[in-house]
């Protein structure tokens, strides 16, 4: 881990991401800062930008938007449990999350039911909600 008592320590922020586990890759974590789904202090950055101890970040990952607080900097991606030592997320942030996580429980994908190919009897049933064309 980098110094993390100094708030003058530097990293960029495509590393911390993937570091701190919101991204599978460096790869990922840079273009998604690049198109914006990542903003520190509301404004969208570059992945060069440097991170400090205490910034605020907006992440949008797709399925789920998390507001954090950048608690420790480190460049190295370790296990799920020490990455969570990394950040801390917003009471306001955890509460959504939950809430988006209980409408997709409730929110059944038409045709969800059906296991492996649909039957020819399936096929009409799906047609007749105008879920096939």
């Amino acid at each position: 881990m980098s110094d993390e008592k100094s708030g003058a320590a530097n990293l960029r922020i495509d590393k911390w991401l993937w570091a701190a586990r919101f991204f599978k890759t460096r790869t990922l974590a840079s273009e998604a800062v690049d198109t914006g789904k990542v903003k520190v202090g509301g404004e969208r950055v570059k992945p060069a930008r440097g991170l400090r101890i205490g910034d605020e970040l907006a992440i949008d990952n797709g399925s789920d938007t998390w507001e954090v607080a950048v608690l420790g900097l480190s460049d190295k991606r370790g296990a799920a449990p020490v990455a969570r030592l990394l950040y801390a997320e917003t009471p306001a942030s955890i509460a959504r999350r939950e809430q988006a996580q209980e409408e997709r429980k409730l929110f059944r994908e038409p045709g969800s039911t059906i296991k492996g190919r649909p039957t020819k009897r399936d096929r009409r049933q799906l047609s007749k909600a105008g879920d096939l064309s």
